[in-house]
């Protein structure tokens, strides 16, 4: 079995009146993925905090990297890496400079420093403007060299808050990639994103957070199979026959049917598969009923999401932001 490089015990944050965790309890294997998913405000960022030291919860405890997270919290801070929700780099400096005043940080010594700061630039494909001001690099480059400072003291656990947050597509697929290579090599993370499908591709386990509390547990697979099997979902040409969809399709439902205006949108809980989906197109023609698209998926990650939570998933505010809500 593994060793667990994250426990946390019942750990409750209060900001005045509001109560931003309410007892959360986590546990992540060495060498595996948390991803933490809920809606704006669920705590998301309040946990990151407490565990990388920088809030201190008013009730419960914690262990990572095998370090009581109370007890000896500078400990803790040797032992990991934080990346948050925006590029913490100096602008004025260069990347190789960024990397070298980290490694200085932590201790490491001047040679150390350095060799460790080209380590990273090679890693992360930086070598090129290594030497250029961090104001003239791109979105992806700056997140490229935010992760890498948060691996100059080689962390055995790594805080990842909303890592892709801005970035374009190739950028994203770029940073997953190392991302992967990092888990590959023995690192362990904690992941919270706004990205479903990024939850979907990168973590092994999956915390959905609500109200400051657990309400799910498992692997996306486990789930996706908890929230049900098949949905047709059918775009109309007009909003105004949304209804008249819904009463066309509805003894064909084995759930609630979803809708949504201003998307034109119905989901249709079923069980039957392309049978189904025949019938379905038979009944809105012989109801007159437009229709822009139509189509037979699988439930997603925000399909479970909307199912548990109500809503569908959005960015993090900052921990007074959480607070605030």
């Amino acid at each position: 079995m593994s060793n667990v490089a994250i426990e946390a015990s019942g750990l409750v944050k209060r900001y005045g009146e509001v109560t931003a965790l309410g007892g959360l309890d986590l546990t992540v294997p060495e060498g595996t993925v948390l991803g933490l998913l809920g809606p704006n405000g669920a705590g998301k960022t309040t946990v990151v905090s407490i565990l990388t030291t920088l809030v201190e919860p008013d009730e419960g405890e914690a262990t990572v990297a095998g370090i009581d997270l109370l007890a000896d919290p500078g400990e803790v801070r040797r032992r990991i890496g934080l990346a948050g929700q925006y590029a913490a780099v100096d602008e004025v400096l260069t990347g190789l400079e960024n990397l070298d005043m980290i490694g200085r940080l932590y201790h490491l010594g001047k040679g150390r420093a350095r060799q460790r700061a080209t380590e990273l630039l090679e890693r992360f494909d930086l070598v090129d403007a290594a030497d250029r001001p961090v104001k003239t690099y791109s979105g992806g480059m700056r997140r490229r060299l935010d992760l890498a400072g948060a691996l100059v003291a080689a962390p055995q656990v790594l805080f990842l808050d909303e890592p892709t947050t801005g970035l374009d597509p190739r950028s994203r697929l770029e940073l997953w990639d190392i991302i992967r290579e990092l888990v590959g090599s023995g690192t362990t993370l904690l992941l919270t994103t706004q990205y479903l499908e990024e939850a979907d591709q990168l973590a092994d386990d999956i915390v959905v957070i609500d109200h400051g509390l657990a309400i799910a547990h498992g692997t996306a697979d486990e789930l996706k199979a908890g929230v049900g099997g098949e949905r047709i979902e059918v775009i109309v040409a007009e909003a105004a026959q949304l209804g008249a969809t819904v009463e066309a399709l509805s003894h064909l439902a084995v759930g609630e049917i979803e809708r949504d205006v201003a998307t034109r949108r119905v989901l249709v809980p079923i069980s039957g598969g392309p049978d189904v989906l025949r019938k379905a197109l038979t009944e809105l023609g012989d109801h007159g009923i437009g229709v822009a698209e139509i189509g037979l998926r699988l439930p997603t990650l925000d399909d479970v999401f909307l199912t548990l939570t109500g809503s569908r998933i959005e960015g993090d505010d900052p921990i007074d932001g959480e607070a605030a809500s």
